[in-house]
Formats: C-alpha cells, structure tokens, sequence
C-alpha cells in the first residue's frame, strides 16, 4: 500500500485516537517537503552546480531552482546574486514518493545510523535532516560520481507543536531512536 493511501485510511483514524481529536481534518499532515544543498564551492567549479541539479533531478523528479545570494560578504567570497545553493520543493504524490523513499531506502543506507534524533523538530513540529552523502538515494550510480555532497531535508507539517509532529512522522514510519540511542 503506498504511503499516501495508508496516511488516509490507517494514520489518520490511529492519530484520530492518539491526539485525542474529533474531527479528522484537525490530525496533522505533512504540507510539503524541501530538498536544499549549499553549492558554495561551484564559485570555483561550474560542472559541480550542474552535477548537484542532475542529482536533485533524479532524487526528487523535479527540476531544482537556483538560490542567488541576497548580499555580499566578503569573508566568504561571495557577492550579491551569485548562485550558492539549490532548493526543490515537493508537494502531493511525489512528496509522498519521495517520503516513501527517504524512509523505506535512503535512511537504512546511512552509514552506522542509529536512527533520526527526536529532538531536532521544531517549535511548531517541523522536521529537518541532514544527509551527509547523497549516495544513499537509489537513483545515484556511485561508480558515476566523482564528487559527494550533502543535503536537506526539511519535512514541513500542519502540526501544532513537537509532540503532534512526532506523532505524525512516527506514524508515517520514521525510524527515531530513544533518548538512549536505539532505535524507537
């Protein structure tokens, strides 16, 4: 069963309980899902930039947007309207693919991961992970990569606080680990 069709018959009653809630529009949801890297480095080197964008073309099946720099600083190297990073945002089925993915794939790929950490939602139960090598997607032919790069992912949810947040990704099958450091 995919994901989007189990969050409407199986989550959604379950969080209904959970929570404590009447009315099954008040359960939380995810609303989006972001996928950024910083592309500093391809002030330097030009065939990086388009080396991220293919990758984040094949991970998430749409075509990134190029994020220019709002001002100089020059500590950095860099000037106004440069591009130093590229950003996807998913929405619908294929936030719903990709969500499946990262979960069900990506994540158990992770080098001597020990689960997600439950503490890094915030105020308002949003979730972001970082993703050291973005070889961990299976799209990614790593005999085809001469240069690794990292990732995030930013999982934006309707929720109200932390605990409703993680009761909804919990649900949807995020693999976090207790306060310990095991799996949940």
């Amino acid at each position: 069963m995919r994901l989007q069709e189990r969050y409407t018959k199986e989550i959604v009653p379950a969080l209904m309980k959970e929570l404590g809630v009447s009315n099954r529009f008040q359960v939380p949801r995810v609303v989006k899902v972001t996928l950024n890297a910083g592309i500093g480095q391809s002030l330097q080197d030009a065939s990086f930039r388009d080396m991220v964008v293919d990758t984040f073309v094949r991970i998430s099946g749409q075509k990134p947007v190029l994020t220019k720099a709002r001002k100089s600083i020059s500590s950095f190297k860099v000037r106004e309207g440069q591009i130093i990073g590229v950003k996807v945002t998913l929405r619908g089925r294929r936030m719903y693919d990709f969500l499946e993915k990262l979960v069900g794939v990506a994540l158990p790929r992770i080098r001597d991961f020990r689960g997600l950490d439950p503490e890094a939602f915030d105020a308002t139960g949003n979730y972001t992970v970082g993703i050291k090598e973005h070889l961990v997607f299976p799209e990614i032919d790593p005999d085809k990569v001469n240069r690794i790069h990292g990732l995030e992912v930013v999982v934006t949810t309707s929720a109200r606080n932390k605990e409703e947040g993680y009761a909804l990704l919990k649900a949807l099958g995020f693999p976090f680990r207790n306060k310990k450091g095991s799996r949940a």
